[in-house]
C-alpha cells in the first residue's frame, strides 16, 4: 500500500463505514507495536507467523465480539 499505512487505511475506511471490523496483522512483536503507539490495547491484532487455525479463531473472535 504505497503512501498509506495499514492504520491510516483502517481509519479512512472506518470513517466511511463506522461498523467495519478491522484485524491488524504484523511481523513485529506485539510489544514493539504497542510500545511505538501503532495500536491501542483494545484493537484486534494478530502477530505473524500464525497458523490458518489461529487466523480463523481471531476472525471469529472479532466477528463475534
Amino acid at each position: 500500500m504505497p503512501g498509506v499505512s495499514g492504520r491510516e487505511l483502517a481509519e479512512r475506511l472506518t470513517d466511511l463505514r463506522p461498523g467495519l471490523k478491522v484485524l491488524y496483522l504484523s511481523g513485529y512483536t506485539d510489544d514493539a507495536v504497542f510500545r511505538h503507539g501503532v495500536l491501542e490495547a483494545e484493537v484486534a491484532f494478530l502477530q505473524k507467523p500464525f497458523t490458518p487455525a489461529a487466523l480463523a479463531r481471531k476472525v471469529r473472535e472479532l466477528l463475534d465480539g
